[in-house]
């Protein structure tokens, strides 16, 4: 047996068993949902009058759900310190197993919940009014596409998670940085209405590029007044959004595999 074939084989059962945490916690998937919810709703209904009424509903879904995708990460940054504080990352250690099952097994467990946190707020978007205008095959594209950027992100959570001293940090370190990251860009307004320097870096932002290429798969237009995005990233949105997963991917497994090797010397 290869080495990735053991790794994805270890990190199956890995996954199995967070899978099973989360049965257990039931908690940990309603806090996965029930704040991209309360964003839908604040931002829908408080928002929405003023923003674009009905149309402003089916723009802001694709950003919910891009937000909530990356918000996602929290978990895989707490459930890899947790099980670091609490000794189970020396036990799996002394085991004969791929290094890589422990993360591997965190992210794509994770990314299991993400999934059923999109098929909730899916029903949530189709009840205040979003539908999805494009055909099957580009929403199923769209999905896949958000999937994938909820399993870069939380390569990232796992770095963070093997580098936090303490539960504690790490919930805070999870997610301060994401709230800065996700609302510069085009989930609740165009890029275009942010002043100069915010502008340019929304437009280049990550987030900005799987949000407008989830909307334009969905075919979930801009409200009126709403300029639309323009620019390179606007136009090859889905090529930018899965390039930039790719290359999330390709700096932080390495890292976060490195950072693992240390912490479980230890």
């Amino acid at each position: 047996m290869t080495v990735l074939s053991q790794g994805i084989r270890d990190g199956g059962i890995i996954a199995w068993r967070n899978l099973l945490n989360v049965r257990r916690n039931v908690d940990w998937l309603f806090a996965a949902v029930i704040q991209p919810i309360m964003f839908v709703l604040l931002f829908a209904y408080v928002f929405g009058g003023a923003l674009g009424g009905g149309q402003y509903r089916e723009f802001l879904i694709a950003g919910i759900f891009v937000q909530t995708t990356a918000f996602n990460s929290a978990f895989t940054v707490i459930g890899l310190c947790n099980d670091l504080q609490k000794g189970i990352i020396d036990r799996f250690r002394s085991l004969p197993m791929s290094r890589l099952a422990v993360l591997l097994g965190r992210t794509t467990s994770d990314m299991v919940v993400s999934s059923m946190a999109l098929l909730i707020m899916s029903l949530c978007g189709l009840l205040v009014g979003w539908r999805i205008r494009g055909s099957v095959l580009d929403a199923v594209v769209a999905y896949l596409v958000l999937l994938l950027f909820g399993f870069a992100m939380s390569w990232i959570g796992a770095l963070i998670g093997l580098s936090a001293p303490s539960v504690e940090v790490a919930q805070s370190a999870g997610l301060m940085w994401l709230f800065p990251v996700s609302f510069i860009s085009s989930a609740f307004v165009g890029a275009g209405t942010m002043p100069g320097p915010l502008a340019a870096i929304a437009e280049w932002n990550p987030f900005t590029a799987v949000i407008q290429s989830v909307r334009d798969l969905f075919g979930n237009e801009a409200p009126p007044g709403m300029a639309p995005p323009a620019g390179w990233p606007a136009d090859n949105a889905l090529l930018y959004a899965v390039l930039s997963s790719v290359l999330i991917l390709a700096v932080f497994v390495p890292l976060s595999v490195a950072k693992y090797r240390r912490v479980a010397s230890k």
